[in-house]
């Protein structure tokens, strides 16, 4: 049912930009039908030749665009489309072109995720906190490797999301997905993106801080302070090329 394929190449997209275009493919031409479930995220992994933050947040995004429904120590399981269901919350990412698109988006997500942050240090449970652990843990050894590490600091946002315990922030975050982390605009020198992920890091663990001891409004604070200084950050480095 899920044949191994190459490994997925980037061409101008993330590699989770890529998952979702072959597993909507395979929905679309009728190789997964509705009320299949979907391979394991292992078996999905070794198929594409992705991390599993990657499948992850491929899952999350065809979840958001109402292809797919995860059912909760069950499985993934493909949905059927007709016109009742309507048309899905979209953001095209094709319309995400440029740096002002981000810095819009970045103001957008300053409301979302404060709020996600808040209610995520009321609500989390020691599993979900763990795994936004790991995925700190993650993100930091991809970006000492050198390795592309967009994909595990959207998944740390994610996990926040899911904490909340309310479908709606995870749904819009897996649709926005890693599109909106500035990082991933940016062109800079190596050691520009080392002070940069420094920083980020920094503003990451005190973010995870105030959820561990379950503190809304300092997880809040964090949060958007984080948020408004990826905005700043994206901004100088925008007016930099231009001035260049």
């Amino acid at each position: 049912m899920f044949a191994s394929t190459p490994p997925l190449r980037r061409r101008g997209r993330t590699l989770a930009e890529e998952a979702v275009s072959n597993l909507s493919e395979r929905i679309q031409q009728g190789q997964l039908k509705p009320g299949d479930k979907l391979p394991t995220e292992s078996e999905i992994m070794a198929a594409l030749g992705v991390s599993r933050t990657v499948v992850r947040e491929a899952l999350s995004r065809l979840q958001a665009s109402g292809l797919v429904e995860t059912r909760h120590g069950i499985g993934t399981f493909v949905l059927a489309r007709s016109a009742e269901n309507g048309s899905p919350f979209r953001i095209d990412p094709a319309t995400m072109g440029t740096a002002m698109d981000v810095l819009a988006m970045l103001e957008l997500r300053v409301s979302l995720e404060a709020e996600a942050a808040s209610l995520a240090a009321s609500r989390r449970s020691d599993e979900q906190l763990t795994a936004m652990r790991g995925a700190l843990d993650e993100l930091k050894r991809t970006a000492a490797g050198g390795e592309d590490s967009v994909s595990a600091d959207f998944e740390f946002h994610l996990l926040i999301a899911r904490a909340t315990g309310n479908r709606y922030f995870t749904d819009i975050m897996g649709h926005l997905g890693t599109m909106v982390i500035p990082r991933s605009r940016l062109h800079v020198s190596a050691q520009e993106r080392e002070q940069y992920l420094e920083r980020v890091n920094i503003e990451h663990e005190n973010i995870f801080d105030a959820i561990e001891r379950r503190d809304p409004e300092g997880a809040k604070a964090a949060m958007r302070m984080h948020l408004t200084n990826s905005r700043e950050r994206l901004r100088k480095a925008s007016a930099a090329v231009e001035a260049g």
